[in-house]
């Protein structure tokens, strides 16, 4: 499966009404399928009706498959990504995702985040001893429901101070946050020094570029690197299922001080028309508030120094729509 941003969507829908006896053991069956298209919306029709009855005929000789596809944009096993199209340089697409940022995606530039690893918790079994105890021993002395508040009070109170002891022990040892995030980087380049990784700061951990060669997303190199740095399993999953690599290049909205979600709330593109000023107006206000912040910024590379011309390209793209090596706040 080659990586597919299709401009048109269009879904089928088959549904037959079945008399008694009927060998599938069915009354009915009603059956909906997607169907895209970089064409016309009259060939993602066509297409969407051709898969429709597909699926039909195939349910009904007795296989076990869905009847209807979900309506979200990136994750549906199989199907390719559901985004609007903002602009296309080669192979690579930018789009724009479900909460308005704008997304680079390529079929063969490997991309990988990796977020700062949350503190672990700092609740002990013996604070909640304690706090029982002492809320025993005050409702014993005065009464019963102060007794109980003032347990609820303590746990709370050993609560928040468990947390932030663990918090600021955990941001010291082992060099701090960046520190802990990147040891399994720096790790894995000195496993493999012919990997060639650039390496950007993000408002949340880090984001890793390799420049070094193109990858199949299918590759069985590509998962066993994201393993190895500790990327988020789910975004592999994803790279696997669309058969892509996939980078945020512009700020979140609420981040830059967009409360407001991009209209329609519940729209899952395409959108209906009437609807298209409001996005619009609401696609611009991000737009202008994003040019005072960055996404992510460079800040070295590690391995090689070896690339070639698709992984350069693609780097030029990424840095200047991420505003990479500016000093800008980053979101």
């Amino acid at each position: 499966m080659a990586m597919i941003v299709p401009e048109f969507w269009a879904e089928g829908r088959v549904s037959e009404q079945f008399g008694r006896g009927h060998v599938s053991g069915r009354y009915s069956l009603t059956v909906r399928r997607f169907g895209w298209s970089d064409s016309s919306l009259a060939e993602a029709q066509a297409m969407a009706d051709a898969r429709a009855r597909a699926a039909f005929d195939r349910i009904l000789a007795g296989e076990s498959l869905a009847k209807r596809e979900p309506r979200v944009p990136y994750d549906a096993e199989g199907l390719p990504i559901r985004e609007p199209i903002v602009e296309r340089d080669g192979e690579v697409v930018i789009t724009r995702n479900s909460y308005g940022a704008r997304c680079l995606n390529s079929p063969n530039v490997l991309f990988a985040d990796i977020d700062f690893a949350p503190p672990p918790s700092g609740w002990r079994a013996a604070y909640f001893w304690i706090s029982l105890a002492v809320g025993a021993a005050t409702g014993f002395w005065i009464k019963p429901w102060i007794g109980v508040l003032s347990l609820l009070a303590l746990l709370w109170l050993f609560a928040l101070i468990a947390r932030a002891v663990a918090a600021r022990r955990y941001r010291s040892e082992g060099g701090g946050l960046e520190a802990r995030a990147m040891a399994p980087v720096r790790a894995f380049v000195a496993a493999n020094p012919h990997w060639h990784l650039r390496v950007y700061r993000t408002p949340n951990g880090f984001r890793l570029l390799a420049m070094h060669r193109v990858f199949d997303p299918l590759d069985p190199s590509v998962p066993d690197f994201f393993k190895a740095i500790g990327a988020d399993s789910y975004y592999a999953l994803l790279c696997q299922r669309q058969h892509c690599f996939r980078a945020r290049v512009s700020p979140k909205p609420w981040r830059i001080g967009i409360r407001e979600r991009m209209p329609p709330r519940t729209g899952v593109w395409p959108i209906a028309p009437e609807r298209m000023p409001e996005r619009e107006r609401w696609v611009a206000e991000y737009e202008r508030k994003s040019d005072a912040y960055a996404s992510c910024r460079f800040v070295e590379a590690l391995g090689s120094r070896d690339y070639v011309s698709e992984t350069q390209g693609v780097q030029r793209m990424h840095d200047a729509m991420c505003r990479a090596d500016r000093n800008l706040p980053l979101a």
